[in-house]
């Protein structure tokens, strides 16, 4: 696939590549237009968007690859996605890969953490052994039929393990082969500095959640620091979950919406978002929005 392509070539160049975190067509669609380069689906707001619910394992493989599809139908950017602990042993790793490559995802990243999971910058975190997780990406690496799909090692043991075991696991990961290496949560500027010192030269992911356990920096600070890819995985629900309660509170308090349209969209602006003009015209004579 061309995204693939894009995101490889996205890798080699210079500078921090910015994926925000995206749930839906629709979020992704937006951060396309707003001219982002790519995008990563992660399980936090798929959780909250299809369930209402934290991100705590609840979701299945079955029901993130669908969201994946529909999200890499609606953009024609590289969209990075979370497997997760792959939702299973090796055997189900690879199905999960092989789902999300027919899906269109433009990479995967797979974590060390015990099934159910949590979110990575949540209390209560526990791992697996490393050897294990190791076994799971060589199934990754062996399930992948295109060349150019990038897979990333995350690993959790930050938390529950301290620093010297992540990037002791880090080393163990990156000697599979993987694309990537993602150690989440670190907790100290520090600690993003020594991770970028003892990996230098492999492409390192970095995770911005606002008001999460790792420091907030940006993608240029980031990069200095020797990061190439960062996600601010938790920005869109964030964004859409407080508006959506002040717009609808507002509706309930004034029996109107007038007071809140300054953060809204109006009809004819939304239509032209979709490209309603390059439907077919009878297509959109029958939905009623000409």
């Amino acid at each position: 696939m061309e995204t693939r392509k894009k995101l490889r070539a996205m890798l080699k160049e210079r500078g921090c590549i910015i994926a925000p975190g995206v749930y839906d067509a629709l979020s992704a669609f937006a951060a396309q237009t707003a001219g982002m380069d790519a995008v990563v689906m992660g399980g936090y707001g798929v959780s909250a968007s299809r369930l209402a619910k934290p991100d705590i394992g609840i979701l299945t493989m079955t029901e993130m690859a669908q969201q994946l599809k529909m999200i890499t139908d609606a953009v024609s950017i590289p969209v990075i996605a979370d497997g997760d602990t792959g939702y299973g042993n090796e055997l189900n790793v690879a199905r999960t890969v092989k789902e999300y490559e027919q899906a269109g995802a433009s990479a995967i990243l797979l974590e060390d953490q015990e099934f159910p999971k949590r979110c990575g910058h949540m209390e209560g975190k526990r791992v697996i052994p490393a050897e294990e997780h190791v076994l799971k990406l060589k199934a990754a690496l062996s399930a992948r039929t295109d060349p150019d799909l990038v897979i990333i090692a995350r690993c959790d043991a930050r938390g529950p393990l301290g620093l010297d075991e992540a990037i002791r696991r880090g080393h163990m990961y990156l000697e599979t082969g993987v694309d990537m290496l993602f150690i989440e949560a670190p907790q100290t500027v520090d600690e993003l500095r020594r991770i970028g010192q003892e990996f230098r030269g492999a492409n390192l992911v970095a995770n911005m959640i606002e008001g999460g356990k790792t420091p907030d920096l940006d993608a240029k600070t980031l990069a200095q620091l020797g990061y190439k890819l960062v996600f601010w995985p938790c920005t869109a629900p964030y964004v859409t979950a407080k508006n959506l309660i002040g717009v609808f509170r507002a509706l309930k308090e004034d029996g109107t919406t007038q007071r809140v349209r300054h953060m809204m969209l109006s009809f004819t602006e939304f239509n032209s978002l979709l490209n309603l003009g390059t439907l077919n015209p009878s297509a959109v004579e029958k939905i009623g929005c000409r």
